[in-house]
């Protein structure tokens, strides 16, 4: 028999904040992380806003040392580490390291560092491309640093399948529990894409809201005016662990783990089906590994990237899934005040998953204002809601078609 699976640990940064508790707060308060860009300047591009991580100093969490060898969105994963292992308790000394695995992983990886070095290569000379640069940029680098500074020695991944890398990241993790191969999985995504190729890049797509840096009702995901996703960074990491460690330990039992399924559309690099064909699937086959109904769930984190295309398909999807179910539930997009941090924005909406299980109150979609007939599910408009939620589903969407649902449950 499968193993259960449950969560201990939450800890994230990322546009809101710095901690689970500070984000959870502004999350709950309806605030929004996007300004403008400061990290380069953006005042020749379309787009000039962004969710970015604000007042990051690295040297707080790491020492310097440390800091100048790891890129940002290693910083990030570390960061977050640290905080999930810390509010687990998990004592990595005391634990056997062979029985812990991490898979934390990355859309895109040290973009902004082959950006850095690839612009001093041609401007000032070979000799200026710093040594680090490899596992700097490596997608892989997250869960490296993670598993080299605690000694984790079991299995240590990362799973690039673009915006559903978290989802994905936490559903592996589920699979090695459940199987056996681990007691415990620091699993999760960090990203740091916002610099200039990466913004310029998806601008070309269409799939941004533009503005300059004084906009500040973007994006609003679902709503009739929507423009495009706000691209963002940080990272959000959970501790997953077997029902019996955890309680042999003594640990606290956030929620459990109870489904996930992944599929693809197999139809568009960059667009989703029309009719939301693959996240249909996934979504079904993650009720199915649940052993739960459609009408037992009582809130879904949406994928709701602000984008026209995602935002109609995601909609017929879950109507197609729950029916008339669909419309008794409440569907909310933190996107809207987070940003999409591309893989590791699934990750951290698995976070608010498990806080909504415990305590009973739903985050909002700010900037909906104008309701769109063809997306008509309760979108919890701009004010966090209480409900009781014993069971919630997380989607993630992604390019290349990718899709991954989790499902998170009260813990009994």
């Amino acid at each position: 028999m499968s193993r259960r699976v449950v969560v201990t640990g939450l800890g994230t940064i990322n546009p809101l904040g710095h901690t689970v508790k500070e984000t959870w707060e502004k999350a709950l308060r309806g605030e929004s992380g996007v300004g403008p860009i400061t990290l380069f300047d953006a005042s020749d591009l379309n787009v000039q806003i962004a969710a970015e991580v604000k007042d990051f100093d690295p040297t707080r969490y790491m020492p310097a040392r440390w800091a100048r060898r790891y890129s940002r969105f290693e910083q990030f994963a570390l960061v977050a580490a640290q905080e999930a292992l810390q509010h687990a308790g998990l004592e990595p000394d005391k634990e056997d390291p062979t029985r812990i695995s991490v898979i934390i992983s990355s859309a895109i990886g040290g973009i902004d560092v082959l950006e850095h070095n690839t612009l001093l290569l041609y401007n000032e000379g070979l000799r200026k491309v710093g040594a680090f640069v490899i596992p700097q940029l490596m997608p892989n680098g997250a869960s490296g640093v993670v598993s080299i500074h605690y000694g984790f020695q079991g299995p240590a991944l990362s799973v690039a399948s673009a915006c559903a890398s978290g989802n994905d990241a936490l559903g592996m993790a589920w699979k090695l529990i459940r199987s056996g191969v681990a007691d415990v999985v620091v699993a999760g995504a960090s990203e740091a894409v916002i610099c200039k190729i990466a913004v310029v890049a998806f601008d070309r797509v269409g799939a941004m809201a533009r503005g300059g840096p004084e906009r500040r009702d973007a994006p609003r995901p679902f709503d009739q005016n929507r423009d495009g996703f706000v691209i963002a960074e940080g990272a959000a990491v959970l501790i997953l662990e077997s029902e019996e460690h955890a309680r042999a330990r003594g640990a606290p039992i956030l929620a459990e783990m109870v489904g996930y399924a992944s599929s693809s559309d197999a139809y568009h690099i960059t667009a989703p089906h029309e009719e939301g064909a693959g996240a249909i699937l996934a979504m079904r086959r993650a009720l199915e590994t649940a052993g739960l109904r459609p009408e037992d769930v009582d809130y879904i984190n949406a994928h709701g990237t602000g984008t026209e295309l995602n935002d109609v398909a995601e909609t017929k999807a879950i109507k197609a899934v729950f029916g008339d179910h669909a419309y008794r539930i409440p569907v909310s997009s933190t996107k809207s005040m987070t940003g999409h941090m591309m893989g590791a924005t699934g990750a951290l909406e698995a976070i608010f998953c498990v806080l909504a299980i415990q305590e009973g109150v739903v985050p909002p979609t700010i900037n909906y204002t104008t309701p769109d007939p063809e997306c008509d599910l309760d979108y919890v408009p701009n004010e966090a809601r209480e409900v009781p939620v014993r069971v919630a589903m997380d989607n993630a969407f992604g390019f290349g078609g990718h899709n991954a649902v989790l499902i998170f449950k009260r813990y009994d």
